[in-house]
């Protein structure tokens, strides 16, 4: 079982490498990862961006460039549309954010000639090892949905439990986070949450164990929820937590780094092929677990 993000390298080794294809290759910590994930073993690339920008990181952090194959297009919308192309043309198994906005690469996702869209939603899942616990825990969704409704939401979590089953968690559980456990009618996200249990128990949502509405505590502390008599499988022992909009999604997101200390990875899904996407201010080692994490997901694809 996938534990920690040592075991993620391992086995991203095991299934890899996987061509990863990079827009706006010229980010010190991007390329320090991609360098580091071709160290590794899991994961070759294709740098797209600024070759003189390139160059000039490369020689400060001793990183060889001729390697890589190198496209050098200044422009970040051209250098973000053939990023994405390499990998609909089947020449990448996953396109990687390098420095350029997130709204940039995603049009070119979005692109119906040269893009990656599929009809789904796409969503951002990201994935914490945290000190303390048994197991990684997945939080959705704090970059993409700012406002899902209950259809989203559904979603939202199935492609959550696709990242999962990459992590070979053959049945996730799913806490659907609220601000308290009952359904309150004033508390929309609470009835959203007790829906997608309804879903989940009558198989619309598979591959997976839906609970909720659960607060935070008690999806993720089994002595919280005996505390406050919750009985239900998911309760304590969640994998995936699945946030009732984007700003509650992205505080836990960035609790989990700056007040826990968790190392992380992230990934959007729904698309044809994952989208390595980290925030800017992620380190080098969140961006070389974040392609390990593409790698996992690319190999359930390709």
């Amino acid at each position: 079982m996938i534990r920690n993000f040592q075991d993620v390298m391992k086995i991203a080794k095991e299934r890899g490498p996987k061509i990863v294809s990079v827009a706006c290759a010229e980010d010190v910590e991007v390329l320090v990862a991609v360098n580091e994930a071709k160290k590794e073993g899991i994961a070759e690339a294709i740098l797209v961006g600024d070759l003189e920008k390139m160059q000039a990181i490369a020689a400060e952090k001793n990183i060889d460039l001729g390697q890589f194959q190198v496209m050098d297009i200044k422009d970040a919308t051209e250098a973000s549309r053939k990023a994405v192309e390499l990998v609909s043309s089947g020449k990448a198994h996953m396109v990687m954010k390098g420095l350029v906005d997130t709204s940039v690469i995603l049009k070119a996702v979005l692109d119906g000639e040269i893009g990656l869209r599929t009809g789904n939603v796409l969503s951002h899942v990201a994935v914490f090892d945290v000190k303390g616990y048994d197991r990684m825990f997945l939080v959705t969704d704090a970059a993409m949905n700012i406002a899902p409704d209950l259809q989203t939401k559904k979603q939202i979590t199935e492609n959550a439990v696709q990242v999962a089953h990459a992590l070979d968690i053959e049945e996730p559980k799913v806490a659907v986070i609220c601000a308290k456990e009952k359904a309150n009618p004033k508390m929309p996200d609470t009835m959203d949450a007790a829906a997608l249990q309804e879903m989940s128990e009558k198989s619309e949502i598979k591959g997976c164990l839906v609970g909720g509405p659960f607060a935070l505590d008690n999806a993720v502390s089994v002595e919280a929820a005996k505390h406050k008599g919750i009985d239900h499988p998911v309760a304590g022992y969640a994998d995936i937590l699945l946030a009732p909009d984007i700003e509650a999604g992205n505080v836990l997101y960035k609790s989990m780094v700056f007040f826990a200390g968790a190392k992380n990875a992230g990934v959007i899904v729904g698309a044809k092929a994952p989208i390595v996407l980290t925030s800017r201010a992620d380190s080098d080692e969140a961006k070389l677990y974040s392609i390990a994490l593409g790698v996992l997901c690319a190999a359930k694809l390709f």
